[in-house]
């Protein structure tokens, strides 16, 4: 009995073999233009969900903070009644401009200032500088740079307390066995606003060489390499190589070094705790942080600590501004 063939017949030349019929491509398309869509609507907001926290916690710490203050510093308003505002325009700045205690504390800031901020960056160029140098066990010695940093005020300012002790702090001892009376450093004018320097030296001197480290060793090795062989010195190469390259950074740490000296605070409060923010018997070391907080929390004139932090406010933005011109210039002339 003959049978019959069931395998489908052979195709012809250049003809399409026979098969299922194509699926439907509507849902798989649909599926990947809807994936597209999600990616560029992720693409495009997710960014900004990143950086929402800084935004939202800037708002609620950072700028609202700054709006109220302004607001209140044009107001005449107590600790004791904070929602108690009676409008009086300028004269919290009037009246903070004609205290001899505000202008005592602008001199010792500037002071201390400059005292702290002079001796900590030339002592951080030449740890950073000695640092740059190939030493064994580097790592370990830029990590202890950073110990004073890390370390609490409140611990450091202890420490120097006690070494700065007019009866038995070493410091006297020292100065006693090489002959030199002891010093009363609480009490006189010079002695303590140095003292107070010191402990923002001892803990920012570290933090400023590890700066001043990192821009040294992005300078090009080519620059060392061509003064060597033109028979420059160490001593030249870091005059006419290093600082010229160092410019930008020496500039950024200035700035941040005079922001810092400007809301210099737990180190002068901390110094002397007996007299709290007057900063000495006799306002000797008392700076605009410490007259800030005096006037709001020890007398509870909110009013007028909040004209005394808008003037600081302007005095930081002058600061800026003086950054921003030197750094044209400095970006003009390189």
């Amino acid at each position: 009995m003959a049978t019959h063939d069931t395998a489908a017949p052979p195709t012809k030349e250049g003809g399409a073999a026979p098969g299922r019929p194509p699926a439907d491509p509507t849902g798989a398309e649909r599926r990947r233009a809807r994936l597209s869509r999600r990616w560029q609507r992720d693409m495009r907001w997710s960014p900004y969900a990143f950086v929402s926290p800084f935004f939202l916690l800037f708002l609620a710490f950072g700028l609202f903070p700054l709006i109220y203050t302004g607001w209140a510093s044009l107001h005449q308003v107590e600790m004791t009644a904070p929602t108690d505002m009676e409008w009086v325009g300028l004269r919290n700045y009037t009246r903070i401009f004609d205290d001899d205690f505000f202008w005592n504390a602008a001199k010792n800031t500037l002071t201390i200032g400059i005292i702290s901020t002079v001796p900590q960056l030339l002592m951080a160029m030449g740890l950073a500088h000695i640092l740059n140098y190939k030493l064994r066990g580097s790592t370990f010695y830029r990590v202890m740079m950073l110990a004073p940093y890390a370390t609490s005020i409140a611990a450091a300012s202890l420490v120097f307390v006690l070494l700065f002790g007019r009866d038995y702090g070493m410091i006297n001892w020292a100065l006693d066995f090489v002959g030199i009376d002891p010093v009363d450093w609480q009490s006189d004018k010079w002695p303590s606003q140095f003292a107070v320097s010191t402990i923002v030296i001892w803990r920012w001197t570290g933090y400023n060489a590890l700066i001043y480290l990192a821009a040294m060793q992005a300078i090009p090795q080519d620059l060392y390499e061509s003064a060597a062989l033109d028979g420059a010195s160490r001593w030249k190469q870091f005059l006419h190589v290093t600082l010229p390259s160092l410019r930008p950074t020496i500039l950024f740490t200035v700035v941040v070094s005079t922001i810092g000296a400007t809301q210099v605070f737990g180190e002068p409060l901390l110094f002397d705790a007996n007299k709290g923010a007057s900063g000495g018997s006799e306002h000797q070391f008392q700076t605009l942080g410490l007259y800030l907080y005096e006037q709001g929390w020890v007398n509870q004139h909110l009013g007028r600590a909040s004209a005394i932090a808008w003037t600081m406010f302007l005095i930081l933005i002058v600061v800026g501004i003086v950054n921003y011109v030197i750094s044209r210039r400095l970006r003009a002339s390189s």
